[in-house]
């Protein structure tokens, strides 16, 4: 990859509005060749989207907790049905699976506590294959980021 190339993509984890032009001044290049090069990187899967950053708080979700589930099964076809469940679930931001005792951690949002119980006991716990679950709430905002290092 080259110099050129991390300027772009770190530049659009910056401000994904940039237009063409401001990308190619910013790597001393001319505009075709500058578009080119983005979408050579979106071909080649390194940019997979364009995305805003919505304050979660501003659209009234107070709690952000961290679930972890443990499941009974950890086979593929058991777990294709738990994961297309969670993918379901708009207050479900993230979702990995995981070494260690248990197999997957989620980040969720949620109005209020109440809202919290409802979504964690009434539809996480009821999903296939979970076994058990443990739930970490987010005291503080230290590091929020999407943007992933672009090593030089």
């Amino acid at each position: 990859m080259s110099k050129a190339d991390r300027i772009i993509l770190q530049s659009l984890q910056e401000d994904a509005r940039l237009t063409t032009a401001e990308l190619a001044e910013r790597i001393v290049m001319s505009t075709s060749p500058c578009w080119r090069r983005v979408k050579r990187l979106e071909e080649d899967g390194y940019i997979t989207g364009y995305h805003a950053v919505v304050d979660a708080k501003k659209l009234g979700y107070g709690v952000a907790a961290y679930v972890l589930v443990g499941t009974e099964s950890t086979h593929e076809a058991d777990t294709n049905t738990f994961e297309e469940a969670v993918r379901a679930m708009p207050e479900v931001l993230f979702c990995y699976g995981v070494s260690g005792s248990d197999d997957y951690i989620l980040h969720v949002i949620a109005r209020d506590l109440d809202d919290f119980y409802e979504s964690v006991f009434n539809r996480i716990r009821r999903l296939p294959l979970v076994k058990r679950t443990q739930t970490m709430f987010a005291m503080k905002t230290v590091k929020a980021s999407l943007a992933v290092p672009v090593a030089p």
